[in-house]
């Protein structure tokens, strides 16, 4: 026996009609990169995205081609990238981070059709566009008195390219299984992997994110996005704001620290979103300054490990509370998120960080398990570290083009190339990537839980530790810092820290000071160029050196 209920799919477009109709004058305001803040609304924005919609058809592009948007988060990306999805395109978003090499392969790959791209990466797109044959129309998220002169072919202003379109056009009825967007992983190892996003899978990872004891955004909000668009649809804050009619700032290219507390400041934010880096300008700013912050009332932290340091002062020096979480690319990409349960509700001090260093539960939608490397389910016991494995409706089942096959099973599990360990209470820990984890003496240390402490000394901006070859112990740890500017930290004091904090044997050998630290085009650490680059360095105690 079937239900009786309609056949409604579940499609992206959706979304900013309820906006539009629901919350129709709620303001989204951008920074544009022209300069000055624009302000317009969900009913405004729809009707934009409407416009882009019948012009993308009128131009030739139909259901299921890939346009490419390379783009900070504003207004006009999302109406693009929802005009996109209207009229059953696939939107691609390109991180303007990567490589030109990459990014032209990435677009070869997906064999993107038309690029919408803003001023910024005018010089980055003339470099990339001659290499990617598929290529058939630029449109820059532009005004006509704005836009430079260019070599590029079939090189359109958007507000020009949109002006010829009266917006008198219908949504396309699409199967909600049919693909809205496509992402492309940082590629730390091997080629970069394309992900496909559904309507389907995007519409439920919003609903997902919006539960109270998730992301928990509602209409009463101002919601500010730091991570972009490019990073996994700005962790879905596109689609869950106006799918509850929040109001949305956009930020941007502009991520210092003074520029995201002018936001925080004159719009009244209430919630934002972004990784650990951002939040050490925005701190680092507000310590110099002295000031505040009235409205902000909760911060979601993710993409990297949250060093303790900033959950503390977030907490404790402006009454902000601080949700960990981690998630993937391949995740849509909300995994867990790190919010109180009330078997943890009277924890306090040193026992709440010591929990809110986790990267918390998942919500309903994301199922999560533990193994060893046979396969074989390892408990919930807050020790047993294992190989991180997911599945949900918005989880990745395979790569564009069938690529790295084995980190899909026959039971829909997805391999996510974490090591982690889970409680009795459901709450996860990464404790490493697989390929990572420093293994010594056959037991494995965690470099992430070694990172956390360090970046808690005042001296030190960033840390990252790493294997390096150890005659006796196969591995041990050694510490790479980044001091702070004007700092000198010392090597005893460093590794005092970890005095009574980790075991013994966890405690790193030596310690190397650099300038800087390698990261990807998503921010994360990339420690195989540092192992790369320290490969013949000797450790003291290592007796054979």
């Amino acid at each position: 026996m079937l239900g009786l209920m309609q056949e409604w799919p579940l499609l992206c477009h959706k979304i900013l009609d309820h906006a539009a109709l629901q919350h129709p004058h709620r303001e989204v305001v951008s920074r544009s990169v022209e300069g000055p803040i624009v302000r317009t609304n969900y009913a405004e924005l729809r009707k934009r995205a409407l416009k882009v919609a019948q012009r993308l058809e009128r131009d030739g592009f139909k259901v299921g081609d890939r346009i490419a948007t390379l783009a900070w988060n504003s207004a006009r990306h999302m109406e693009a990238w929802y005009g996109i999805m209207g009229m059953g395109g696939v939107y691609h978003t390109l991180n303007p981070r990567l490589f030109p090499e990459q990014l032209a392969w990435i677009m070869n790959h997906a064999q993107d059709q038309a690029l919408f791209v803003d001023l910024t990466f005018l010089p980055l797109v003339e470099k990339i566009a001659p290499q990617v044959p598929s290529l058939r129309q630029i449109i820059v998220l532009t005004d006509s008195a704005h836009l430079p002169p260019s070599g590029l072919a079939s090189f359109v202003a958007y507000e020009d390219w949109l002006a010829e379109a009266d917006g008198d056009y219908a949504w396309k009825q699409l199967d909600e299984h049919a693909a809205a967007g496509m992402c492309y992983t940082s590629g730390t190892t091997g080629d970069p992997k394309g992900v496909v996003y559904s309507h389907r899978s995007n519409v439920l990872h919003a609903m997902i994110a919006v539960m109270p004891d998730a992301m928990g955004v509602s209409v009463r909000d101002v919601v500010l996005p730091v991570v972009p668009m490019f990073h996994a649809n700005a962790w879905g804050l596109a689609q869950s704001a106006p799918m509850v009619g929040a109001k949305l700032v956009m930020p941007g290219g502009k991520m210092d620290g003074a520029s995201i507390y002018e936001l925080l400041d004159t719009e009244r934010i209430t919630f934002t979103a972004a990784v650990p880096t951002v939040w050490l300008m925005l701190l680092q700013h507000l310590e110099e300054t002295g000031k505040k912050l009235p409205h902000l009332n909760r911060v979601v932290i993710g993409g990297s490990a949250c060093p303790r340091t900033v959950t503390e002062k977030f907490e404790r020096n402006y009454g902000v509370e601080v949700v960990h979480a981690w998630g993937m690319t391949e995740m849509s990409p909300l995994g867990t998120l790190c919010t109180i349960k009330p078997e943890y509700q009277d924890l306090e001090g040193a026992e709440r960080l010591n929990l809110q260093q986790k990267q918390g539960y998942t919500p309903f939608g994301v199922e999560m398990k533990v193994t060893d490397d046979d396969d074989n389910e390892l408990p919930w016991d807050g020790r047993t570290f294992g190989r991180l494995k997911v599945r949900g409706p918005a989880v990745s089942a395979s790569y564009y083009g069938g690529a790295s096959a084995e980190q899909f099973d026959a039971d829909g599990w997805f391999d996510t190339g974490d090591v982690a360990h889970v409680d009795e209470h459901g709450y996860m820990q990464i404790t490493d990537r697989s390929k990572d984890v420093i293994k010594s003496g056959g037991e494995w240390i965690s470099s992430i839980e070694l990172e956390n402490l360090a970046v808690g000394h005042p001296d030190v901006q960033e840390a990252a530790a790493i294997g390096v070859k150890h005659s006796r112990w196969d591995e041990r740890p050694l510490l790479v810092v980044v001091p702070k500017q004007g700092r000198n930290p010392d090597k005893a004091d460093l590794l005092a820290l970890f005095d009574g904090k980790v075991a013994k044997w966890w405690v790193p050998d030596d310690v190397v000071f650099v300038d800087e630290i390698p990261h990807t085009a998503t921010g994360k650490i990339q420690k195989s160029v540092l192992r790369e680059r320290l490969k013949d360095y000797r450790l003291p105690t290592d007796s054979s050196a």
